[in-house]
């Protein structure tokens, strides 16, 4: 089981820099942060943008991999992206994992002048910026007319440092979503179902244990190794409190791994912060007390 944080952009640098050095020397396997202009509860407070604070946080650690959870269509380009990508994914030399999903209905979708999309408008726009960003990534040249984006001879160069690309971990709960996992993906990003009205521990897991189903599913379609394809759990938008102490995260990580899930996320703690309020000296009794045992 790998274990990870996920830090909200919105500290002053110094402080931030010095928080993942410490995720980093606690032994934490990976950092993410949100991708938005803003974000709920947080609108109106600093809030850095994703990807050059990703790209600064590559050049002020050393082992750790990072990457945005998750880079959204709102506000990126696929063409873009696979650049920027490429380009931390040499800073951190080879630790960047790229994070994508569809996008919400927030803020971020209406900030240019737009309406929202449907959730199959949604669908659609995420299938085919996935499949222009693996394009950008394998070929030389990249021309595309569709329905969300043009292409007119994208290259994308050098390549990756990471191959055959970046990795690439797409964000779904759907079966359109899930089968694009199972096309693409190298990482799989769930924290359960947002319309789900049942948020307790046992409610969230017969979704993703519904959802884990899909996506085997629709790997034996394309006959594709569900193995091959890492399972992200994004923990902190349930009922459950699994950062309350170090045998109740250890007990979480039981059950999903269980479920088939190889990677557990969490948001760092923040006095704050309503919901994830937890003492911050859990972090460290994670590491040092659950870690291990899940690694032996």
């Amino acid at each position: 089981m790998r274990v990870g944080v996920l830090m909200l952009p919105t500290d002053p640098w110094p402080q931030a820099v010095e928080r993942a050095r410490h995720l980093e020397a606690l032994g934490y396997d990976h950092l993410w942060t949100y991708d938005h202009l803003s974000w709920r509860r947080y609108r109106g407070r600093p809030w850095f943008a994703a990807m050059p604070w990703l790209t600064a946080m590559a050049g002020a650690t050393n082992r750790i991999r990072l990457g945005p959870m998750v880079a959204s269509p709102n506000l990126r380009h696929p063409v873009t992206l696979a650049q920027e990508a490429v380009t931390v994914d040499h800073v951190s030399g080879g630790r960047f994992i790229l994070g994508v999903g569809a996008g919400g209905i927030g803020f971020d979708s209406t900030v240019f002048g737009r309406e929202p999309l449907t959730r199959g408008e949604l669908a659609a726009r995420l299938a085919e910026f996935v499949g222009l960003l693996e394009r950008c990534f394998d070929e030389p040249s990249v021309s595309h007319q569709g329905t969300y984006y043009t292409v007119k001879e994208a290259c994308v160069r050098p390549a990756s440092i990471q191959r055959p690309r970046v990795p690439l971990a797409i964000a779904a709960g759907g079966k359109k979503g899930l089968a694009l996992v199972a096309k693409f993906a190298d990482g799989w990003i769930t924290y359960g179902d947002p319309s789900n009205r049942d948020l307790t521990a046992k409610g969230t897991a017969d979704v993703v244990r519904a959802q884990a189903r899909q996506l085997e599913e629709a790997c034996a379609t394309i006959g594709r190794d569900p193995s091959a394809i890492r399972r992200i759990y994004l923990i902190g938008n349930t009922e459950e409190r699994p950062l309350a102490s170090a045998s109740a995260f250890d007990d979480f990580v039981g059950r999903y791994a269980a479920i088939g899930f190889t990677d557990l996320v969490f948001h760092h703690p923040r006095v704050d912060d309503p919901v994830w309020d937890e003492p911050a000296a859990i972090v460290d009794e994670i590491a040092t007390e659950v870690l291990p045992h899940w690694r032996s």
